[in-house]
């Protein structure tokens, strides 16, 4: 499906739609932002699942069975790699590691810099540059 559009300087520029399922993929996966919101859910998905697993391993431990935790470690590199959404809401739904200073002042500076950092960018290059 192919749209037409007329702009400022009449000259005719053309949007192409997605027309099949496997267009619309590569639509949103062919673009770097596309890619970027895949990974976001992808790895928000994944750290909240894994606060979850490691909660629930804590519990087991509290009854001397054999567990392996996740470090502490993974969960900020997690948080880190993009899944800082993900860790907080992890922290409030499984309320776990809600009481270590790592979590309660790093995560949220985490996720600061997440935005500060993209927005300033986007600043420098489009606005004052």
């Amino acid at each position: 499906m192919k749209l037409s559009l007329l702009s400022a300087g009449s000259r005719e520029k053309s949007l192409v739609l997605p027309e099949a399922r496997n267009d619309f993929l590569f639509a949103v996966t062919g673009s770097p932002w596309g890619l970027l919101a895949c990974w976001l859910v992808f790895i928000n998905l994944i750290t909240f699942l894994a606060f979850g697993l490691d909660k629930w391993k804590a519990k087991r431990k509290e009854k001397k069975e054999t567990v392996r935790r996740i470090p502490e470690k993974n969960l900020l590199l997690m948080a880190a790699a993009g899944g800082s959404i993900g860790t907080l809401l992890g922290m409030k739904v499984f309320h776990h590691k809600t009481l270590h200073k790592a979590f309660q002042l790093g995560v949220p500076l985490i996720l600061a810099l997440q935005i500060i950092i993209p927005f300033g960018l986007w600043l420098y290059f489009s606005v004052i540059r």
